[in-house]
């Protein structure tokens, strides 16, 4: 035998096995994860200078609508709720204007790939 060459040692066996990915989450983890309705400063002053109040309920409502929008494929909606319009990114799940229904008759929405009816 050829004193260059050496047998193939073993020494990978002791290493640890490669980490095996974590199955993806389930569906809905996913949206309960996301739920959560974030509101920007400029929307806050409108819902409040417009005396526009959504409860808790409807809240969790938008929240869950701006998923099933965004794994849709949309990502900036208009929410039409009875009383009032919201503006939001379905990108970052954020509220970016309100208008109550009064401002809302004869109004363009630009900048919308997608309108959420609730």
């Amino acid at each position: 035998m050829n004193n260059y060459i050496h047998p193939l040692q073993q020494h990978y066996q002791n290493q640890s096995p490669k980490q095996v990915k974590k199955p993806l989450t389930q569906f809905k983890d996913i949206l309960s994860q996301v739920d959560t309705v974030k509101i920007s400063k400029h929307a806050e002053m409108r819902l409040k200078e417009r005396k526009i109040d959504i409860n808790k309920d409807t809240w969790e409502e938008i929240g869950y609508k701006m998923n099933e929008a965004k794994l849709k494929g949309v990502t900036d909606a208009l929410i039409v709720l009875d009383d009032a319009a919201l503006v939001v990114s379905t990108k970052n799940n954020t509220v970016v204007t309100a208008l109550n229904n009064n401002e809302t008759t004869n109004k363009i929405f630009t900048n919308i790939n997608g309108t959420i009816l609730i």
